[in-house]
């Protein structure tokens, strides 16, 4: 990966801004060669964020270290956070607030979920987090609902620290740490990848992206959305990079042109599985015994095996699989498990 600048100087810039420690840095690189021999194409190496230790790991433990760092140096003593029912985010923001002793209320989104105590849930439950369910999207409708509860909390006296797009640029300051920690395992390995492959629509896609900018180029990642958006996605990773840049003293000049995103590999819509998704998930299981989930991973999953399979990459290359987390809420998919990936049976002989 071509450098023109160094980790050393973005670590510089970020240790400006307020930050707890959260996460178990670095997380490992790993090679999947069983993987990458059944599929006959490029070395496939995975980033394990799902090993950054906090409540399971994830990417968000990356983010939080900045997001919540924020939220303590403002003197906050409650976080109003939410997402869907299952939200791999909330998961581990509660688990951080309870590390530092900031309360949490989340308000959940039921979407296509249950709300039955499993899962993600489970672990807000388990964690001291206060939840409400509500029938509000995700987006801008529960970003309202958010902020409404925040101003209920402010007026009964509380110091509140609200999740809202405005955050975003500061959380991918984290990834944009995370590409430069990625740049140096692989100068290590003396691998020059020819695409990193993320499940993302916001911070930690742009950070990666802003990261690879001004360590190799932009346009290296690969952005596999799990949801679809009502805005253009490649912009508005693009504004957040450019909200990060400036947070680290950088030409905040990236564009949309600059920005890959996949938008084929949703399926039914944002949380529900679908059938290339399980079908990856259940290759990197068997063949790797690396686990996904069937919202976020398992979807980018199914887009790298789809583009070695349509010829994308050769066999002397080599690309890179961000594993962001999410491993929990695979136990509120029972029934996609069991619908979706085929049991495998071994007879005794004679039988």
């Amino acid at each position: 990966m071509a450098s023109t600048a160094t980790g050393d100087l973005l670590r510089r810039r970020a240790a400006r801004l307020p930050r707890v420690t959260l996460a178990h840095l670095p997380t490992p690189l790993e090679e999947l060669p069983r993987l990458a021999a059944h599929l006959g194409g490029p070395r496939i190496f995975i980033k394990r964020d799902d090993c950054t230790g906090l409540a399971f790991g994830g990417n968000k433990t990356r983010h939080n270290e900045f997001l919540l760092g924020e939220a303590l140096a403002q003197g906050a003593d409650l976080v109003v956070w939410g997402a869907g029912v299952q939200s791999n985010n909330c998961r581990q923001t509660a688990a951080a607030c309870a590390k530092l002793g900031l309360a949490i209320h989340l308000v959940l989104a039921c979407g296509h979920s249950g709300t039955e105590l499993q899962g993600n849930l489970l672990l807000d439950h388990i964690a001291g987090a206060s939840y409400e369910f509500v029938d509000a999207p995700l987006g801008p409708e529960l970003d309202r609902v958010m902020a409404e509860r925040a101003e209920q909390f402010r007026a009964a006296g509380r110091t509140v620290y609200v999740q809202s797009r405005a955050l975003w640029g500061r959380a991918a300051v984290s990834y944009v740490l995370a590409m430069a920690e990625l740049d140096e395992q692989l100068r290590e390995r003396q691998v020059s990848p020819a695409a990193v492959y993320v499940s993302a629509t916001g911070a930690t896609g742009a950070g990666l992206v802003l990261g690879a900018a001004h360590l190799a180029t932009a346009d290296l990642v690969r952005s596999v959305l799990p949801i679809r958006w009502p805005w253009d996605e490649a912009a508005s990773i693009a504004e957040l990079a450019n909200q990060a840049a400036e947070l680290l003293g950088l030409p905040p000049d990236l564009s949309a042109a600059q920005v890959r995103v996949d938008g084929g590999h949703v399926g039914p819509g944002y949380g529900q599985a679908s059938p290339e998704g399980m079908a990856a998930l259940a290759l990197a299981a068997r063949l790797e015994g690396i686990f996904l989930d069937p919202a976020y991973t398992a979807k980018a999953m199914a887009a790298l095996i789809a583009d070695i399979r349509a010829g994308r990459y050769t066999s002397d290359q080599a690309v890179v699989f961000v594993h962001t987390g999410g491993t929990p809420a695979l136990f509120a998919y029972r029934g996609d498990v069991e619908s979706l990936i085929p049991r495998i049976f071994h007879a005794p002989p004679g039988a």
